[in-house]
């Protein structure tokens, strides 16, 4: 069972991979750390927080998909209909963009930090964008 440690700033998350129920998916989040990005606040989803990619494909089918993420489930939106996109939920959330509701894969659960994961939300949404690292830890 693989995890990963989100970092940012004192704010600390560790996330198992759903390695069974997605694995294309987390094959392919693997393949992208060490991550340093920033996490910014969703604009039709409710309480979560994105990473955007644009335009980047990478292949991916549907696996393991929900549209209604529960707080710390990560999906990854192959791209398509929107953007490509990480999406971590830290409250009530339905996953959307501005062509409807979209559905990703989840293929990562937060399980430790979980109970500081809605006040980073709320940092993110009243301070705006944070810096994150998300690495693969032992």
């Amino acid at each position: 069972m693989k995890k990963v440690e989100i970092i940012s700033g004192d704010y600390r998350f560790v996330g198992r991979l759903l390695e069974d129920e997605a694995p294309e998916t987390c094959r392919v989040f693997l393949d992208m750390l060490p991550l340093k990005s920033s996490f910014i606040h969703v604009r039709w989803s409710g309480e979560g927080i994105w990473i955007p990619y644009g335009d980047m494909r990478t292949g991916l089918d549907y696996e393991n998909h929900t549209s209604h993420p529960a707080k710390g489930e990560m999906l990854l939106y192959p791209g398509g209909i929107s953007e490509m996109e990480i999406i971590m939920s830290y409250g009530r959330c339905m996953f959307a963009s501005q062509h409807g509701q979209l559905s990703g894969n989840h293929f990562l659960t937060v399980e430790e930090g979980i109970e500081d994961i809605y006040e980073f939300g709320r940092k993110v949404l009243y301070e705006g964008e944070q810096p994150i690292e998300i690495r693969l830890i032992d």
